[in-house]
Formats: structure tokens, sequence, C-alpha cells
């Protein structure tokens, strides 16, 4: 279509682009949800039909939900050895991040009433719900089971190949 009507992709990234934050982690990410969902947003006038005023946006989401246990919060007397034996208490696991693939992420129908613009914030709320909903899926699957049972198991093969032989999670 764009050899048509004659349009070309333009886009600008020579403005500097501005560190905000570097931040110190001590997480272990032990599992990742990936996941697909078709999602559905619109903006409807209780008056108006449709195809007049409304909005309507098919996307098919692709993102991922990443989960695992921050150690940043583990405190010395948390952790007690003794010879070749350690006991310790593995943090409560947390999901650390929900992450929609904007490659793979698509726009598959946009209706616009014909008296109304199209809303340009109805893409990013549906993209939000989208997040959301994946993140209730993958807790409703138990990632946050999974996230510490794959630390735990993590954990102590690094501990037994330190020579650990015995350990013990609170």
């Amino acid at each position: 279509m764009s050899a048509v009507t004659g349009r070309t992709v333009s886009i600008d990234v020579s403005q500097p682009t501005v560190v905000d934050r570097i931040q110190r982690l001590q997480r272990l990410e032990t599992v990742v949800y990936t996941m697909d969902k078709l999602v559905t947003g619109a903006k409807e006038n209780p008056v108006l039909p449709d195809f007049l005023t409304g909005d309507r946006l098919l996307m098919m989401v692709h993102g991922e939900v990443v989960a695992g246990i921050d150690f940043s919060n583990l405190k010395p007397d948390e952790v007690r050895v003794d010879g070749k034996e350690i006991r310790l208490r593995l943090p409560a696991a947390q999901v650390f991040s929900v992450r929609l693939d904007s490659a793979k992420t698509r726009v598959y129908s946009r209706q616009t009433g014909l008296l109304v613009p199209t809303d340009p914030n109805l893409e990013t709320e549906v993209r939000q719900e989208a997040e959301r909903e994946m993140q209730e899926a993958a807790l409703a699957d138990g990632i946050l089971r999974n996230a510490q049972q794959n630390g735990a198991s993590t954990i102590s093969s690094l501990l037994q190949g330190l020579g650990i032989e015995k350990i013990e999670f609170d």
C-alpha cells in the first residue's frame, strides 16, 4: 500500500539517550513463562452506535512473566554454616517483570467511528491490561511455586559444587 500512497517510514533517533538510574541487583531469575493472549479494547458511546463514535482494537500480544528470588533482603543471621552443612532461609519468590515483546505483538484490527478520531491511548490501555492478565494467569498457574522450587534447586546445586554436603532451607 505504501507504494501506491508514496509514503515511507522515517524514524529519528538522533537525540541523546538519558540514563535515569543504574541499580545493583541481587536477584536470581528462576522461571520464565512465555505467553500469547488475544486482547480486545473498546471505547463506546452509550447513546450513539459504534460505527459513528466507537473505537475498537483487537491485538495478539506475546510476552513473558519472569519470577525468581531476590536476595537483597537476606540477612547474615538467616544463613548458618557449620562445616560442610548449611541452613538458610530462602526468601519468598516474587514476580520480577511482565514484558510484552513488541516485535511479536500485533494489532489485528482497528475500527474507528466516522465521527471520532482514533484514541491514541487505547492501544496503551490494552497493552497494560494484557500485561496484568498475563501476570494473573502466571500466578494462577503456579509461577511462584515453580520459582521457589527452581531457586532451591539452583542454590543447592551451587552449594554442592562448592563442597557443601548438607543443605537445609527454612
